[in-house]
């Protein structure tokens, strides 16, 4: 799987995040794989785009990142102007 692939899998993963945090079994069931070749969520963590915090009322949730809301930003509106 190539690099642009994956960078744009990372994208879709950051737009089905969006704004309000998702729980960590939903985010996992949609996104985690175990292919070695396509290694969108664990790309993601490692890059910092997403973060993952428990909320007392709601559980373990997953969040796009400041760092993951730039890269979203910066590479949809480049893909947007070309």
């Amino acid at each position: 799987m190539s690099d642009t692939v994956v960078e744009t899998l990372i994208l879709d993963l950051l737009e089905w995040i969006g704004p309000t945090p998702r729980p960590y079994g939903e985010v996992l069931e949609a996104w985690r794989t175990s292919c070695p070749r396509l290694p969108v969520w664990e790309e993601a963590n490692l890059r910092g785009l997403v973060i993952t915090h428990s909320e007392a009322t709601q559980g373990r949730l997953v969040s796009v990142s400041p760092t993951g809301q730039e890269h979203l930003r910066r590479h949809r509106l480049s893909a947007k102007a070309g």
